[in-house]
């Protein structure tokens, strides 16, 4: 029987860049666990704390409505707002970022008409109001849950330990 793996996580946070990574590794061995994406801003707007990615996370709704290749546009993300240190908070930037991804140019518009807004603010409260997500990376298997330690994350070890269990 499949079993569903919440991952809430953040494309500016850096533990989850990191805990991407061990999903990566650690998910072909759990042929029997679909995981299902709820991106969420650790720090959303008027916060101040380094840079937004509610325009990633936009994207990423963008993506998944168009049939992108999720792990694709995961590693494209986390690589603009962590690794390239592309502005994230321009629409042009990023929209020129996914190009070979996306259509650019509809991604564009779809930012910048806020398409995928509502759906951001009902991700940030399923994460934070009804999940009680605290920090980043996060996640949830039936009544089962792990969460980050701020500034720490969750250990590889952790992670497989965590799907272990579920078997």
């Amino acid at each position: 029987m499949k079993q569903e793996l919440e991952v809430f996580f953040d494309y500016a946070c850096p533990y989850c860049l990191q805990a991407h990574g061990y999903l990566t590794e650690l998910m072909p061995d759990y042929p029997d666990v679909d995981i299902v994406w709820r991106p969420c801003e650790s720090h959303p707007r008027p916060d101040r704390y380094g840079p937004h990615s509610d325009l990633c996370i936009q994207g990423y709704f963008f993506a998944v409505e168009n049939g992108v290749d999720v792990w694709a546009y995961h590693d494209r993300m986390y690589r603009a707002a962590l690794k390239e240190h592309v502005d994230v908070e321009s629409i042009d930037a990023l929209s020129d970022f996914v190009r070979d991804l996306v259509d650019a140019d509809a991604f564009q518009l779809a930012l910048r008409q806020g398409i995928y807004r509502r759906a951001l603010a009902e991700a940030n409260e399923l994460a934070f109001e009804r999940s009680g997500v605290w920090v980043v990376p996060a996640y949830r298997m039936e009544s089962r849950k792990i969460d980050a330690v701020e500034n720490v994350g969750v250990s590889k070890e952790q992670l497989r330990h965590f799907l272990d269990d579920a078997r």
